[in-house]
């Protein structure tokens, strides 16, 4: 019964933190952060990491990043792609130099600094979905172009971890074409499969007499693509967000998107959220409190001007590269995934594997008051026209 308590525990304290933040002006996915790290073992102990709440987190985040991908506007993705590309360009150089730049003034050697570089070009957008879907512009121009600038981000980042492990890393060996060749491997095998494959599926497995057969059709494909982009070295939330859109052209859009919410909201996402809490600990970080303010520093600015400087290079004024800048802060579960192959492949010292942690966590927490602030404007006047058009 324990994991039933720690259920019990999460969801109930994700619902009334998520509530307060929202009274305090702030989107629900920071009060459901911070009180991951509440009751979590860095602070009250309630709640333990363990490996079926890991799994359970798993699955909050790929059903989020799902539900991005049936509400992303696929015209919109299409007309943004070079916007999406300059960003996602621009996330990467500039992280990249300041994460290298950082490494050497505490210290640590060439390799390990390049490392550093490479481990703050990560982003992980899963916790700026939701924050864009608080705020309601996720299927903004803003919105899809994050959506799209953190897929390509994806794709360079784990072709350049494939480059340092093979040249650098002690038990590397990786061949870059072969990491180069999956990737491409993958997205034309989830473009065909969304074309031809998911809307003939749907149609044959949605009219079976069986309970829930249209949404469970619609897992079915969500994890089908999700455990493909994985097993080809793209991250698993990359395949999830292609499983939408494929379902999005389809009818069963919308039935899909309101049976799988009350699913994905009233459990597995509230787990993904305080899981990223739950991997904070303080113990022991005394002697490293500079090195991850600085780093922290270092994260946040790189990512929003590298960013921002490549959406105003491709029209955006002002106030929308700043948001897409924010949005493309948290480094989440993508950087932490990079964090634990890099210590394998001895890319670093694993000294800094748990002040890199709170690093990634702390871009996380950042990242929906960033939004907040960024798009309060735009917020408020989609407010207003849903409120003149009758909604």
């Amino acid at each position: 019964m324990e994991l039933i308590l720690m259920l019990l525990i999460i969801l109930a304290s994700t619902k009334i933190a998520g509530d307060l933040t929202v009274r305090l002006g702030q989107p629900a996915v920071l009060g459901k952060l911070i009180v991951g790290i509440i009751i979590g073992p860095a602070v009250l102990g309630w709640v333990s990491d363990g490996e079926l709440i890991k799994e359970m987190a798993e699955v909050g985040v790929i059903l989020l990043m799902f539900i991005a991908g049936l509400e992303t506007d696929l015209d919109e993705l299409k007309k943004n792609w070079k916007a999406a590309f300059a960003v996602a360009i621009g996330g990467v150089i500039l992280p990249f130099i300041g994460g290298y730049s950082g490494g050497l003034l505490f210290g640590l050697d060439s390799n390990q600094s390049m490392f550093v570089g490479l481990l703050l070009c990560a982003t992980s957008v899963s916790i700026s979905v939701q924050t864009l879907k608080d705020l309601g512009q996720l299927s903004t121009r803003e919105g899809t172009t994050i959506l799209g600038a953190a897929v390509v981000d994806d794709i360079l980042v784990v072709i350049l971890l494939a480059f340092m492990l093979s040249l650098l890393g002690a038990g590397g060996g990786a061949s870059i074409g072969l990491i180069i060749g999956k990737k491409v491997l993958f997205f034309v095998v989830a473009i065909l499969a969304g074309i031809y494959v998911v809307p003939r599926v749907m149609k044959w497995l949605a009219p079976l007499r069986v309970t829930e057969a249209v949404i469970s059709a619609a897992l079915i494909i969500c994890f089908a693509f999700s455990y493909f982009a994985d097993y080809l070295g793209v991250a698993g939330i990359i395949g999830a967000f292609a499983a939408g859109i494929a379902i999005s052209q389809t009818k069963f859009k919308h039935e899909v998107e309101h049976r799988l919410e009350p699913i994905a909201y009233g459990i597995f996402v509230p787990i993904f959220f305080v899981s990223v809490g739950i991997n904070v600990n303080f113990e022991g970080l005394g002697e490293y409190v500079w090195f991850i303010v600085l780093f922290t520093v270092i994260a946040i600015v790189t990512k929003l001007f590298g960013c921002g400087l490549g959406a105003r290079l491709t029209g955006f004024d002002r106030k929308s590269a700043i948001g897409i800048g924010s949005g493309m802060v948290s480094r989440g579960e993508v950087a932490l995934i990079i964090a634990t192959t890099g210590l394998e492949g001895a890319l670093f010292d694993k000294v800094y594997f748990t002040p890199f942690v709170i690093v990634i966590i702390m871009t996380t927490l950042v990242t929906p008051p960033m939004l907040k602030i960024a798009f309060r404007h735009s917020t408020t006047e989609t407010a207003a026209n849903q409120v003149s058009a009758g909604k």
